[in-house]
Order: C-alpha cells, then structure tokens, then sequence
C-alpha cells in the first residue's frame, strides 16, 4: 500500500487477461515508421515486464473447418501461414520480401481480373446473391479501399434491383480544441470529398440483399459490433433492414440509423463530422478489417502489394479450409503474377521469448 492507502502493484494486484497475436496487423500509427510501430506495441509498455506470455499451438479455424479431412494438408497448409508471417520464407529480409505463392492457390488465367476473383469467390452469383447461407462465409480481401470500393461497386453493378444511394451530412466540430473561424469557409463539397480509414464515405449505394458491415458498435448484447456482417432486406429514407448473417445472432432483424462518425485520429488540422449509416458494403472488404473473420471462401485481390506487418498472414489465415483460398496477383499491366510482398517486423517476436 502506498500513502493514500492505494495498493502500489499494478493493477491494483488483479489478474489481468489480454488477448492478441503479434503475427496480425500492428498497431496503426499513421505515417510511421517501422520503429514508431514496433514502440506503440504493448511489448514495448512498462506493462509488458509484468506479463506471462501463454501460447495457443492449434490452428482451430483449420482444424474445425468443414470439409478438412486429410490432416496432412491441414499441417502443411497451416505451417504454410505460420512460415508467411514468421518471415521463414525467401530469407534473409529485413522487414520487407517478396515470396512465391503456391501454384495451387493462385488465379492465373483470366482477361478482367476483377470479375475473374469475383466469379472464384461468388460462384453462381446471380443465382444466390439474396440467399443468406451463400453469403455467410465469402468475401474478396484486398489491401486498401479503393480497391474494395471497386470490387464493391463492380458486384453492386451486377445484381438485379433498385440501387439507393444515401448521402453523408458533413460539418466540423467547433467545439473541438482546434478549431478556428477560418474553417467556415471549408464548403460542403470540399468535406463530402474527404476519405479517411474508418470513416465512412460520403455516398453509399445499396440494394436489397447487399451484404454490409457495421463499422460501429451499437448493441453488443444483440451482437451488432464493429464487424459484425449483415445482409439488406429493406432501405428506407431514414433507416436500414438488415439481418445477421455472422456471429450467434445469425437470423436475427435489426434496423440501422444514421448516426454521427469521427475518425479516431483526424488526418486533418480539424475534426470532421460525418452523419451517415455506421455500415459499408462488404462483398470486399479491406484485410485490417476482416481481422477476426472466419470463411469459407476468401479471394485474395493484390493489384498492389501488402504494405504492413501482418497484413499477408491475416488474409491467407482467414480460411477455414485450403481450398476455400484462391489469391489473385497482377502488375500494373494486369499480367498474372506468381509472388507478392510480405512485411514481417521480425523484432516483434522477441519480445515472445
């Protein structure tokens, strides 16, 4: 006890439990550099003296997949992911190498890359596309939005039905620290435009059977967090239908409101408002968002490359099975590709041991 009768061990003494995986996606620091990551870890935390590190050995995704009967395949396919973010593969590097995909994983004849991953990941689309079991466990990955937006908007175009486009309210926070007369003349235009990672955009278009995911928690006890998945039964002027089609609320009917968003950490010299629905389309979605998902089917999309620590191993490890991934890679000159990047900050390991 110190002099205020306060107990002096941390955590006033209680058993504290955290629950991560140092091979996922860091922290994320915006325009930083390795170092700056690594130093906004947890490792790197006066806490971390006082932690126990407890290991799990079991790829449960794998070994309770539907269709894994062979265990050969699941260990190899397994070490595989692990070999991927341990940096095992094309050593040495330094934080940054490129490596060879298995040939069996890989899309490599097609003409239109995108309908190409599109048609390996969604099957029978048209057919299913307003079937919830079909849409449960799909999803095409890729490593920033504008290349989701483009799948989205591809897939969107795609499916019979009225398209509804619901546009953002803007406006800046004077009430924020930082905020000074000269941002009155900041149009609405000018902040309709803005994009940022976990902000939702200006326009979003939607039609009846489009899966969506929320980007907001607004009931945990029903299960609506921040990327729980759902799919559009009905859009009206100030409210969404949606129904579960992840988590233990499969089923399960919600309406959605518009509400009012803020990045966490505004790129901008102000804060932005933005009063929009806390969702986005989700037939792809980026890898840093699909962390915790599991699938059956993941196409991986890598017009460009990975450009974080985690970020190929979070997406190739996603699957519940070997053949639910197919991984398409092209150049600029959409010719196929058979190796990709993979940033893997060896140091973080250390910490481990």
């Amino acid at each position: 006890m110190n002099q205020n009768g306060l107990s002096s061990r941390i955590f006033g003494g209680k058993v504290i439990v955290f629950g991560g995986d140092f091979r996922q996606i860091l922290p994320i620091v915006p325009r930083a550099s390795c170092s700056d990551i690594v130093h906004a870890s947890i490792f790197s935390s006066y806490v971390w003296d006082y932690c126990k590190v407890l290991t799990l050995t079991k790829n449960m995704r794998l070994k309770n997949g539907k269709g894994n009967n062979n265990n050969n395949e699941i260990t190899e396919f397994s070490k595989w992911i692990l070999d991927v973010d341990d940096g095992r593969i094309s050593e040495p590097n330094d934080g940054l190498v490129d490596i060879e995909i298995p040939r069996e994983l890989l899309i490599t004849d097609f003409e239109d890359p995108i309908q190409a991953i599109v048609e390996s990941t969604y099957p029978d689309l048209l057919q299913n596309y307003y079937r919830l079991y079909y849409l449960q466990g799909k999803a095409i990955l890729a490593s920033t939005i504008e290349v989701v937006d483009k799948i989205n908007h591809y897939i969107l175009d795609l499916i019979p039905g009225e398209e509804k486009e619901y546009l953002s309210f803007d406006k800046i926070d004077k009430t924020d620290a930082t905020y000074t007369e000269a941002y009155e003349v900041l149009t609405p235009e000018f902040l309709s435009n803005l994009r940022t990672s976990g902000l939702q955009n200006h326009i979003l278009k939607l039609k009846v059977g489009t899966p969506i995911m929320l980007m907001r928690n607004l009931d945990q006890s029903q299960g609506l967090c921040n990327g729980t998945r759902l799919i559009v039964t009905r859009l009206a002027n100030h409210v969404i239908e949606a129904r579960i089609i992840s988590g233990k609320n499969i089923g399960n009917l919600f309406y959605i409101p518009r509400m009012s968003m803020s990045p966490s950490e505004s790129p901008w010299p102000f804060k932005l408002i933005r009063q929009q629905f806390p969702i986005i389309v989700s037939y792809a979605m980026t890898i840093n968002k699909s962390q915790g998902q599991s699938l059956d089917t993941a196409g991986l999309y890598l017009p460009t490359p990975v450009f974080s620590h985690g970020q190929l191993y979070v997406s190739i490890s996603r699957v519940t099975n070997k053949n639910g991934l197919k991984i398409l890679i092209h150049d600029n000159d959409s010719v196929p590709c058979s190796t990709t990047t993979n940033v893997v900050y060896k140091e973080v390991f250390l910490s481990l041991y």
